[in-house]
């Protein structure tokens, strides 16, 4: 079954939430752009995607390109949606049982092209070589025998408050989650850094380098099992074992950035009064988190560096059935810290 859109307003904004909805005519533009991308035979999985059609934004509908401009440069701006492309399930067929997929990524192609579109509107689509074989879009759902993880793979446990790979200085600026299917509405949970109430003196605390965060299981985990001699795996190994101090709030203080990862952080020795703020910090992240649900055909786009994002605990069915959400990361700016600016996948 197809779903379309009714028509709706093109524009809403309430807490800070910024909507857009596909017309009827924009999905058909944008479905013959994403079968002109098919007929290449070059995947959205693939780097060489992006170097061969790095200008694929230009041809989104132009109000769309106008609304994602409009979210990239607003600086007040944390978190967007944009509703209905259409998703047939039967094409898509069931949700797979493991990344590792042997039947192929075909199913999720034209979504995939629409999803790289809408994330080269925002700066540069790019990946981490420890994920997933560095795939330039990833899968997120539950997998058997990884329910008590705390991972895009876990299903009974809380998936605490963080940042994507806050381990890293040169995180994405922008993660976003597409929905390929979410029949039990999971949502995600979004909570914006500027929302939360903290005292001066836990404000001054988290600013400063008093927090260890390392690489989560899964950036070492995927490699150890399937290309131990991977340089990758060495690089995110030495982060684990030898961290850098790093500050949680960052940047303005006024209106401050954050990384932030709970079940992958420490403060540094004994700091009781670091402990109380990071413990503070995520009190107040419970209190203003709202649910946002990337329902089939929505795509959740986030500041990857003023949002921190969580997943309340759910019972996977593991028939073909559950949450399916695919992923794209997007840095503002590859080459600011130094690396070659064309290296869509990252050490």
């Amino acid at each position: 079954m197809i779903t379309h859109p009714s028509p709706s307003p093109a524009y809403t904004n309430g807490r800070g939430t910024h909507s857009y909805t596909l017309n009827h005519a924009e999905i058909d533009d944008i479905l013959d752009v994403v079968q002109e991308f098919a007929d290449t035979g070059i995947s959205p999985v693939d780097p060489d995607f992006y170097q061969k059609f790095d200008q694929a934004q230009d041809l989104l509908p132009p109000r769309l390109l106008r609304f994602l401009r409009a979210f990239r440069d607003d600086p007040a701006a944390t978190v967007c949606q944009v509703h209905g492309f259409p998703i047939d399930d039967a094409e898509v067929g069931p949700t797979p049982e493991h990344w590792e997929r042997p039947e192929g990524l075909s199913a999720t192609l034209h979504s995939d092209a629409y999803l790289a579109m809408c994330g080269s509107a925002l700066g540069d689509p790019f990946a981490w070589a420890t994920l997933q074989y560095g795939r330039m879009i990833q899968d997120i759902f539950p997998i058997r025998g990884d329910e008590r993880r705390e991972s895009g793979h876990g299903s009974e446990s809380f998936l605490s408050f963080h940042t994507d790979d806050a381990f890293r200085p040169d995180s994405a600026d922008y993660l976003l989650l597409f929905g390929i299917r979410n029949i039990d509405v999971v949502p995600t949970l979004v909570a914006a850094v500027r929302d939360v109430e903290l005292s001066e003196e836990e404000r001054r605390i988290l600013s400063e380098p008093h927090f260890h965060i390392v690489p989560d299981d899964e950036h070492i985990r995927q490699l150890e099992l399937r290309a131990p001699g991977d340089p990758a795996l060495q690089r995110a190994i030495e982060m684990r074992d030898r961290p850098e101090p790093v500050s949680v709030l960052f940047d303005d203080p006024a209106n401050p950035h954050v990384r932030l990862d709970l079940p992958f952080m420490r403060c540094v020795g004994d700091n009781p009064a670091a402990e109380q703020a990071l413990l503070r910090l995520r009190t107040e992240l419970d209190r203003v988190r709202r649910p946002l649900v990337a329902a089939a055909g929505t795509l959740l786009i986030l500041d990857n560096r003023s949002v921190a994002h969580a997943r309340d605990s759910f019972t996977a069915h593991y028939d073909g059935t559950d949450r399916w959400l695919r992923k794209i990361i997007v840095s503002r700016d590859l080459g600011a810290y130094g690396a070659d600016p064309l290296q869509r996948v990252r050490l």
